[in-house]
């Protein structure tokens, strides 16, 4: 519902009574500043009651205001321009600030993260990963710093990862050539999508690799091509989006990893320890 909402609202204006056709233009001209409005205030922005706009979601076929207001904000995620996210950020944030609403939302993200994960898929992830011939890891712009810190990781566990480059053209296909079915990749994108992850992840699926999708949602391109579907609330945080949530996730992930490969682990960091003692990597005051 969410890709066709504003196009429906708009084939459905013939329809819509006085009140609701001032609601439905508002929204399909300003959806940026009406997703991020209560009830009330979209209300009163447009003249007509709170109980009008209420009406009003429940008529294009949500159970209420705030299902309607989560398609919203589900759909401009991918529609905003950097210009439109630090203008509606500085609504949002008004006169006080970042520190506090940044801090608590990131908060509110992984605490529905955790609410909204599927176990069973976070649990065949790390089953998976183990398994691996090799592991492919990929994600580009933002995205890239997490698999940056996931691939560093896994490196510290596995013989076997490779971190993909994703900053050219189609050389991420060149990287993926000896792909196979013995092989797992892990991709990473967040609105606005990356359409050279998405490319990529459609190839390896056609290699049949297994796929792990760390994405934000099920309606992500991502979902088309995962077996494995990570889900981790993300928002926009002015240009920026918040990744503490799927950071988060990918720790629990290396966590998890970590305590079935204790013993070779171990045996690993004995040795890596030994190394940076000898040639004095850390301060040690």
């Amino acid at each position: 519902m969410t890709d066709n909402l504003l196009q429906k609202i708009s084939d459905n204006m013939p329809n819509f009574s006085k009140g609701q056709r001032v609601i439905g233009k508002y929204i399909c001209e300003h959806y940026d500043k009406a997703a991020y409005m209560t009830a009330s205030k979209l209300g009163e922005s447009v003249g007509v009651s709170e109980s009008t706009v209420v009406r009003f979601a429940v008529g294009m076929g949500f159970e209420g205001y705030p299902e309607f207001q989560s398609a919203l904000r589900e759909l401009i995620r991918t529609r905003l321009t950097a210009v439109q996210r630090i203008e509606i950020t500085d609504e949002r944030i008004g006169k006080n600030g970042g520190l506090d609403s940044v801090l608590t939302s990131d908060i509110d993200k992984i605490k529905s993260t955790l609410e909204h994960i599927d176990r069973d898929a976070f649990d065949a992830a790390v089953d998976a990963l183990i398994g691996a011939r090799n592991i492919y890891i990929m994600g580009a712009r933002t995205s890239a710093m997490l698999a940056n810190f996931l691939g560093f990781n896994l490196n510290l566990i596995f013989d076997n990862v490779r971190q993909l480059q994703t900053t050219g053209g189609n050389e991420i296909f060149e990287q993926l050539i000896r792909l196979g079915e013995d092989d797992v990749v892990f991709a990473i994108s967040f609105p606005r999508y990356s359409k050279r992850i998405v490319n990529a992840l459609e190839y390896s699926k056609s290699c049949g690799a297994k796929i792990i999708g760390l994405t934000d949602s099920n309606s992500s391109p991502l979902a088309q091509s995962a077996d494995y579907l990570l889900t981790a609330q993300s928002d926009m945080a002015s240009f920026v989006d918040s990744l503490v949530a799927p950071l988060s996730l990918i720790n629990a992930l290396i966590v998890a990893i970590a305590s079935k490969k204790k013993n070779e682990l171990s045996e690993t960091f004995t040795r890596l320890e030994d190394i940076w003692r000898d040639y004095d990597f850390y301060d040690k005051n």
